[in-house]
């Protein structure tokens, strides 16, 4: 079976299997991954850039090669090829269980028992929860869900779909190790730099994807779009930027503003501010039904991408076969042609 068409049934049983399944309740392949590389930070750990890039290099280029070798064991076996990119898609993605924790949050606002909320919210982001009221929660919540349809979903399945296995594995142990270590506290500041310059280098495509897919789907084109173009590049991460302007735009409200972080207090420019009303509870259920197409329409542009450029392959490959043959009978004939001559003379 063709590269190509493995990518599509694997990364389409993948992702319906995450929309039923959601993430394993154990042994989760990126938790283990995170266990592995957290071992591997104690050991290395030092304030200096070189050793957060041998980190990066041996947590990322490790996943990824293994899941390459992997591959090329099974890759004379159709069904386990496809069964295999198909584990691999329901491990990394994570749309289903991003779906879960927003709502799950949501119903507590909206209930509220808004230190339920607060307990919760640490399961999407990093922020600092005990000072966010309902309102401030709601907005976190929806620029998590924005950010993670981008890194969660159709990050991984852009890179899958342009290096299999390996793309899928490598993608999501670059997006951990950006998690994990990528954030600018005092310990990680230098040694965390390869792994968040390396989660801004495999998001960048992804995130634009988002973005043109979050204008497609969102129901208000022109404002998505409107704001992509005006805000995306106000905000300090590069990809996060165009999904969240692009998400502000699409739902109508305001995102951005002052945040916290592990103690720090960052003032961060508001997205979509012109036209965007402040997040309400409602916005959490709108953001992960967009969030949820937008995933649909990535996995059918990846698939469509992938067989697409399979048959152009195939294509050129028999251009120069035909190519090659012409050649090779051009020369014979001549050869042919040349000893005809030479008999002639001879006579």
């Amino acid at each position: 079976m063709r590269a190509d068409r493995i990518f599509a049934y694997g990364a389409t049983a993948g992702l319906i299997g995450d929309l039923l399944l959601g993430d394993p309740r154990r042994g989760h392949p990126v938790a283990a991954f995170g266990r592995v590389a957290a071992g591997v930070e104690r050991r290395l750990w030092r304030d200096h850039r070189g050793s957060g890039a041998l980190h990066t290099l041996v947590c990322a280029g490790g996943a990824a090669s293994g899941a390459a070798l992997i591959t090329r064991a099974v890759r004379s076996h159709p069904a386990a090829s496809v069964a295999l990119t198909a584990a691999a898609t329901w491990s990394v993605v994570g749309g289903t269980s991003l779906g879960r924790e927003a709502r799950t949050i949501a119903g507590a606002l909206a209930a509220g028992d808004i230190d339920s909320a607060r307990e919760r919210l640490p399961h999407l982001c990093g922020r600092d929860p005990q000072s966010l009221d309902g309102p401030q929660i709601a907005r976190a919540v929806v620029e998590s869900v924005a950010e993670n349809t981008s890194d969660a979903v159709v990050g991984a399945l852009v890179w899958g779909a342009l290096a299999g296995v390996p793309g899928l594995v490598g993608f999501r142990a670059a997006n951990t190790l950006d998690a994990m270590v990528g954030h600018k506290s005092p310990r990680h500041r230098r040694y965390g730099w390869a792994s968040a310059r390396l989660d801004d280098l495999a998001g960048w495509p992804g995130a634009r994807l988002t973005a043109l897919l979050t204008v497609a789907a969102g129901g208000r084109p022109r404002g998505a779009a409107g704001a992509w173009r005006a805000d995306a590049a106000k905000h300090p991460s590069p990809n996060a930027g165009p999904v969240e302007a692009s998400f502000a735009g699409a739902l109508g409200v305001r995102l951005g503003g002052t945040l916290a972080y592990g103690g720090r207090v960052e003032h961060r420019p508001v997205l979509n501010g012109e036209t965007g009303r402040a997040v309400e509870t409602e916005d959490i259920e709108r953001a992960v039904r967009l969030s949820r197409r937008v995933s649909a329409l990535a996995l059918g542009m990846c698939v469509a991408g992938r067989l697409g450029a399979g048959l152009v392959a195939r294509r050129i490959a028999a251009r120069r076969s035909a190519g090659r043959r012409v050649t090779g009978l051009q020369v014979t004939g001549r050869r042919m042609a040349g000893r005809r001559i030479a008999g002639r003379r001879r006579t």
